[in-house]
């Protein structure tokens, strides 16, 4: 009798474990359906618990909890008919539990604190130069692809990046993102020569860094003091920086912080900090591996509170007295003073900062693309880093390297964003176009804010030009960029150049122009990028962007397409000066010849010169096809000149010309083909500049395929129909605005 009541409450406590695991078991696969695994607490995968999951879930749970009562239930009694001498299983693990399985619903999670839909997020970035500034235009368009919030970048520049970017965000237009720009020079130095004492002390440059990032890679340091007070958190970022997730996502981790935590960083993913990478290697002191800067979290209130300025400066002076400079800049202080009190920390997961330097743990980061929230290029050679997912990596960031800006001024519906004088005037002109007009592609084009970025490439400001200096002005296509190098050879002087490219061609002009042994040698040509938009080639528009970046007193208006004389530069400096330019209004012309061989001879004076003409190997410019354009120049008296001459406005005259740099600016209502030079001419003379024409001095345009915008006039009545209309419209604002002075070309426009 006993052995078979032994035998029955195997067989019972057998089925019990049997149950339980076939019920564990049908959870994890149903959680699985659901993307999550039930015995992971929900807040480790960074999500909101859904309330239908949540549900689902929980009915489970109350369904295998009341199988398992019931199975208890025969269990005891199974107990108590075994009085006799069996053994007594009374007391279960489970009977400390509440009843109704409550204690399974339960996690020691803190609640997930999550973004509103309109709530501005705050982004800090230190970005200092020519190439910083190409930097942080592709870390801004990967946070702008994935972001449904707005934004507020706050910048920390020198003198050179302001620029760019001011220009670019200006012009980029993007609804719901507001920029703030503050000065680095005000807070690298003080103001106060030693001994004296200081009201104003160094911020940074007293401390020495042998980081490539310079001075500028201890401006983190400052940001509770740069920043504006009433700023209460912010997320910094490196400039070598891509996301492939949404922004809003690292701004709901500061609903996470403890309350003694100011300071979220991800933890570093090399060697460094521990001191072994080569014989004597000594790391500023760090927590364990260290942290890396390049993606923070900080609550300034909090850091302002703390006394974090002086916290910093005496764990920098202390330290630097045995170290004597830092090594990663604003990190090895960050990491010495974490170091010392561990509890300001928030550890943020690694997928925060995948850090792609070489000899990295960063593939612990990850296991598949989801996993993907930050990639970090923190090594010096950037896109060449060895890492098993380089490739992959290198994709991902060439995506947003190459993406179309203009796809991202899209609006975020629902929030309402502030009011943008430039914004709203040119939405108002767009909603004024009537689109039944013939020409409303032509005024549309005009109207079409394109983006802009100056100074692509590294260019050396000039700080006290000579007063008699001239640049060389001019806008290209990506077609024309074969002429780059001739000009170059051709001119010594400041260039400065407007070229209307897209995002991608953009860079394959960067990746031409590093390779080029004459262009990455010189750094007085100035690249100014304006990005494609619309149907019409903008040449006005680009003509006024490479005159107004100029930093000489003169320019010399001239195209892509024309090589200037050996010796051009000199002779126009000079000329200047002897002519006593700075004293007059005067228009100096060139006069512009042409060759229809692909490969020429140049002539290195005007003796040659004539002589190819006379040989037939040279002309005068456009003398088959339109000659009014150049003939008022006198080429017959040119021959003999020895001295400058002056020679009267005619109608279509359009010569290339030296002025001053504040020159009435090119009217870009005139794009594509078509009186885009004709009308600058008329209105120089319309304020009364004087022609004059340069006796020794000459340009050559070279041979090229016919553009776009030339077949289109020569093909369309439509087009030089608007053209037409838009002459007259010219015309008539020019009355305006001169009076009875502009009368003459109205005269001479009605008998052509």
């Amino acid at each position: 009798m006993l052995r078979s009541w032994r035998v029955k409450l195997k067989l019972l406590l057998a089925t019990v474990t049997l149950a339980v695991l076939l019920s564990w078991l049908y959870l994890f696969v149903g959680s699985l359906e659901y993307g999550r695994f039930l015995l992971l607490p929900p807040c480790l995968g960074e999500q909101p618990s859904r309330d239908v999951e949540r549900e689902a879930l929980a009915s489970r749970v109350r369904r295998v909890e009341e199988e398992n009562q019931q199975l208890r239930l025969q269990l005891s009694q199974a107990q108590v008919e075994g009085s006799d001498g069996s053994p007594q299983w009374g007391a279960s693990a489970e009977d400390g539990d509440p009843p109704g399985g409550e204690r399974s619903n339960r996690t020691a999670c803190p609640k997930q604190r999550t973004v509103h839909k309109c709530e501005l997020l705050h982004v800090a970035i230190v970005c200092a130069g020519h190439n910083a500034s190409r930097d942080v235009v592709t870390l801004v368009k990967s946070i702008l692809f994935h972001r449904k919030n707005p934004l507020h970048f706050h910048f920390i520049t020198d003198s050179v990046a302001h620029q760019i970017l001011q220009t670019l965000f200006q012009s980029w237009m993007v609804p719901s993102v507001h920029v703030s720009f503050y000065n680095a020079d005000d807070l690298k130095a003080g103001t106060c020569p030693p001994p004296l004492p200081c009201p104003n002390p160094p911020e940074v440059s007293w401390i020495p860094n042998k980081h490539y990032s310079g001075i500028y890679g201890l401006m983190k340091l400052t940001l509770t003091k740069a920043l504006p007070s009433n700023l209460s958190k912010v997320i910094v970022l490196d400039t070598d920086i891509t996301f492939a997730t949404d922004i809003a996502e690292l701004w709901a981790v500061f609903g996470k912080f403890s309350d003694k935590q100011v300071i979220g960083l991800v933890e570093n993913q090399s060697d460094w900090y521990l001191g072994n990478l080569w014989k004597n290697h000594k790391p500023w002191p760090a927590l364990g591996r260290g942290f890396n800067t390049g993606v923070i979290l900080l609550l300034l209130d909090r850091l302002r509170r703390l006394g974090w300025e002086q916290m910093w400066r005496l764990t920098a002076e202390r330290e630097l007295m045995s170290m004597l400079s830092t090594s990663l800049a604003d990190q090895d202080i960050f990491n010495a003073v974490i170091k010392q009190d561990p509890a300001l920390v928030y550890r943020l997961p690694c997928f925060w900062n995948v850090q792609l330097s070489d000899h990295t743990r960063s593939e612990q980061c990850y296991t598949e693309v989801s996993d993907l929230k930050v990639i970090h290029w923190n090594s010096p050679k950037k896109l060449r880093v060895k890492n098993k997912h380089v490739e992959f990596f290198r994709n991902l960031y060439l995506t947003f390297l190459e993406y179309d800006g203009n796809l991202l001024r899209r609006e975020l519906f629902g929030c309402a964003s502030l009011p943008s004088p430039p914004s709203d005037q040119l939405q108002q002109a767009l909603e004024e176009l009537d689109e039944d007009d013939p020409c409303y592609d032509f005024r549309r084009q005009h109207l079409t804010q394109h983006r802009i970025h100056l100074f692509f490439l590294q260019y050396e400001f000039l700080a006290l030009p000579n007063p008699t200096d001239v640049t060389l002005v001019a806008q290209l296509s990506m077609d024309r960029l074969q002429m780059l190098e001739a000009i170059c050879k051709h001119w010594a002087g400041p260039i400065s150049l407007a070229l209307y490219m897209s995002d991608a061609e953009a860079q394959q002009f960067l990746r031409y122009a590093q390779a080029s042994e004459v262009l990455s040698a010189r750094r007085n040509v100035a690249y100014h990028i304006v990005y494609k938009e619309g149907q019409f080639y903008p040449i006005n528009l680009l003509r006024n962007v490479a005159l107004a970046n100029t930093q000489t007193p003169y320019v010399f208006l001239t195209d892509i397409d024309f090589l200037p004389m050996y010796g051009l530069y000199d002779y126009l400096r000079n000329s200047i000066q002897q002519l006593e330019l700075p004293q007059r209004k005067a228009a100096l012309i060139v006069p512009a010849f042409e060759t229809l061989h692909y490969r020429l001879t140049f002539p290195k004076s005007k003796a040659e010169l004539l002589s190819m003409l006379d040989m037939g190997s040279l002309y005068t410019f456009r003398y088959h096809v339109w000659p009014k354009g150049h003939a008022p120049t006198d080429y017959a008296k040119w021959r003999t000149a020895t001295v400058p001459y002056r020679v009267a406005w005619q109608p279509d005259f359009e010569p290339y010309v030296v002025v001053r740099r504040d020159c009435p600016k090119y009217d870009q209502r005139f794009v594509g083909f078509g009186w885009n030079k004709v009308s600058h001419i008329m209105e120089l003379d319309a304020q009364e500049y004087e022609l004059l024409v340069l006796p020794n001095a000459f340009m050559i345009h070279m041979p090229h395929a016919p553009s776009f915008d030339i077949s289109k006039f020569r093909l369309s009545a439509g087009y030089r129909g608007c053209l037409q209309t838009l002459r007259e419209e010219f015309h008539q604002d020019l009355s305006r605005r001169y009076g009875a002075a502009a009368l003459k070309y109205l005269t001479a426009e009605r008998s052509l």
